[in-house]
């Protein structure tokens, strides 16, 4: 019986296969960056409606300190409640990495 001698690879197709694997990598990783910030921003933006609707009754040259509060107030929910949500995904992520 006559054994066939397997094919090498050349470590130059190994090379640029595992550049393609990288950039593909990257590229998923950049995507999906780019997806997480374009949620977060149509998050402010409904968010940033939501007080508008709450707390302005009639637009004019200067906010009243009614409004203005209630805007403040809004504002700092939202900051507490991001901040929250994002210190919680952080212990989500660090406990799956363990």
């Amino acid at each position: 019986m006559r054994t066939r001698a397997r094919r090498k690879v050349p470590s130059r197709t190994r090379r640029m296969a595992d550049v393609r694997e990288a950039d593909e990598a990257e590229l998923q990783r950049l995507v999906a960056a780019e997806q997480q910030k374009a949620q977060f921003t149509a998050q402010v933006h409904h968010f940033m409606e939501l007080c508008w609707d709450k707390c302005v009754e009639k637009p004019g040259n200067r906010l009243d300190s009614r409004t203005e509060n209630c805007l403040s107030s809004c504002v700092d929910r939202f900051i507490d409640t991001t901040l929250a949500i994002t210190s919680r995904f952080a212990q989500i992520v660090q406990k799956g990495g363990q």
